[in-house]
C-alpha cells in the first residue's frame, strides 16, 4: 500500500463523503457562512450552486452537522432517484415525525405540516437541506414547491436549501427559482487553494516532506480546473503511480502521465474507437 511508501498513517485524499476529511478552503467557508446567514435571519430558500465535484454534498453535510449542535432541526436529503413519497417519509423521519413505513403521502404531509408547525411555536429554527435537488423528479419538485410554500407564513422558521449544478437550476421551475433569496456559488478552487489542500492532507496523513514539487502542483491545478473531487483523484493516483515507481517525489511529467493514462475524466473524453 501506497501510505507506507510516504511514510504516512492513512490515506490523504478522499472523494467520499466524509466531514473530517472536509477542507475548509475560502470559497467554502464562504458557502457555509451565507448558509448560515439563511437559517438565522430565517430566510425561506436558498440556493447551494456549484459544478460535479466542488464539494456542494460535503458542504451541505458539513452544515447540518453544524446546525445539529445549536439543537436546530435538520433533514438533509439526496433527491436522486428518490420517489415523492420517499421523499416526505425522509422528511418526517428527520424531523421527527416517527412515520410509519407504511405511510402514504396523504398521511405523510399532514404529519410534516403539523410538525412544522410546532417548530414555529417552540421557536426551533428548521433547515431542510435538498442535495442533487437539479436530478430531482418533477413530482418531486412539486412537492418542494409546496413545502417552500409552508413556510411563506411570517412566523415561520423553516429554510429550504436547494443544491445542484448550474447549468439545470432550470429544471427547477420558474416558481421556485423566484422565491430564491440567496445564491450560493462554490467555485472551484485557486492554485494556491489546490496546493493547500494538497500539502495540508498530507501533512495531517502524516506526511513530513514536500511530496509534490511546484510544477506538479501547477500540473494538477491545469488538468482539474481545480475542482476539488477531481483534484483528490488525480492526487490519489499520482501518489499510487510514483509508489510503483519508487520515485521519492512527484513532478509534473509524473501528473501528466497518470492523467492521460488512469483517470475516469479522461477516459470519459477519449474519443470512440
Amino acid at each position: 500500500m501506497y501510505p507506507s511508501h510516504w511514510g504516512l498513517r492513512d490515506t490523504p485524499f478522499r472523494t467520499r463523503l466524509s466531514p473530517s476529511f472536509f477542507y475548509a478552503s475560502a470559497t467554502h467557508e464562504e458557502a457555509l457562512a451565507r448558509l448560515h446567514f439563511l437559517v438565522e435571519e430565517h430566510r425561506l430558500l436558498g440556493l447551494l450552486v456549484g459544478e460535479a465535484g466542488s464539494g456542494k454534498s460535503l458542504v451541505l453535510e458539513v452544515f447540518a452537522r453544524q446546525l445539529r449542535r445549536t439543537g436546530r432541526a435538520v433533514a438533509k436529503i439526496s433527491l436522486l432517484g428518490v420517489q415523492p413519497s420517499e421523499m416526505l417519509w425522509q422528511l418526517a423521519a428527520a424531523l421527527g415525525c416517527n412515520p410509519r413505513r407504511s405511510a402514504t403521502t396523504a398521511t405523510l404531509w399532514p404529519a410534516l405540516s403539523d410538525r412544522l408547525v410546532a417548530c414555529d411555536y417552540e421557536h426551533c429554527d428548521v433547515a431542510v437541506l435538498l442535495d442533487d435537488a437539479d436530478r430531482a423528479s418533477a413530482e418531486s419538485l412539486a412537492l418542494v414547491l409546496r413545502l417552500v410554500h409552508l413556510g411563506t407564513a411570517p412566523e415561520s422558521r423553516l429554510t429550504v436549501v436547494l443544491s445542484g449544478r448550474p447549468a439545470r437550476i432550470a429544471r427547477w421551475g420558474r416558481d421556485l427559482v423566484e422565491l430564491a433569496e440567496l445564491r450560493v456559488d462554490v467555485e472551484p478552487w485557486n492554485q494556491s487553494e489546490t496546493e493547500q489542500y494538497v500539502n495540508t492532507s498530507l501533512a495531517k496523513a502524516g506526511s513530513t516532506s514536500t511530496v509534490f514539487a511546484k510544477d506538479a502542483i501547477s500540473r494538477l491545478q491545469q488538468l482539474t480546473d481545480g475542482v476539488p473531487r477531481r483534484v483528490s483523484q488525480l492526487a490519489d493516483l499520482a501518489l499510487i503511480a510514483a509508489t510503483g515507481q519508487d520515485a521519492r517525489q512527484i513532478d509534473a511529467e509524473l501528473v501528466q502521465s497518470v492523467y492521460e493514462e488512469l483517470t475516469p475524466a479522461e477516459a470519459l473524453e477519449a474519443p470512440l474507437t
